[in-house]
């Protein structure tokens, strides 16, 4: 995901629309059909959460932790961009049932590190599943190229001091996956021989 190029402008979104622009120059199909997309692309998760009485905070901490492991509080914070209060109720909740551990840092031992349990890896994977069969139906209906492009389209959707920050989050977090994926192979060929 980190090879994706924008083409980069030295004005901001909102300095480039003008303020004088008349409805029919806005991009309402595209703003609504973001908004659609949103809803759809969160609803089958939100049915699993709300059998556990968790929300869509709740899967956007256990999908970050689960990609990061060992990632800091702090850092949670800076991603998802809500304050320590917001996150520390979700927190103490995933917490509380077992989905997330809090472990001290071995350097600083006021760092709070945070991992996912087997339950809470468990989840996010399943949640990151019915997430990926909605994206997979439409990539494959559009044909080849189409997953490039709507990599493009994403990352040019955030805002641009903040775009390579998260571009080397997703690579750093799939280097992290690879080497997960790698290990429990590994493991397994271990355990069959």
């Amino acid at each position: 995901m980190a090879n994706i190029s924008i083409i980069r402008s030295s004005r901001s979104a909102s300095a480039s629309v003008s303020a004088a622009l008349t409805a029919d120059e806005l991009y309402f199909d595209l703003i609504e059909l973001l908004f659609f997309a949103y809803r759809d692309f969160v609803s089958d998760p939100d049915e699993v959460l709300a059998k556990l009485g968790f929300g869509r905070a709740h899967h956007r901490v256990l999908h970050f932790v689960n990609r990061n492991p060992g990632m800091k509080v702090a850092e949670l914070l800076e991603v998802l961009k809500i304050t320590k209060q917001s996150l520390g109720r979700v927190l103490k909740q995933l917490i509380d049932e077992g989905y997330i551990v809090q472990k001290e840092g071995a350097n600083d031992r006021r760092q709070r590190l945070l991992y996912v349990s087997a339950a809470g890896e468990a989840l996010a994977l399943k949640l990151a599943g019915l997430q990926t069969a909605r994206i997979a139906r439409v990539l494959a209906e559009l044909g080849p190229g189409a997953r490039e492009a709507a990599k493009r389209f994403l990352a040019g959707m955030i805002d641009a001091q903040d775009r390579d920050h998260v571009l080397r989050l997703i690579a750093k977090a799939d280097l992290g996956v690879a080497s997960h994926a790698a290990r429990t192979r590994a493991r397994a060929r271990d355990e069959a021989s």
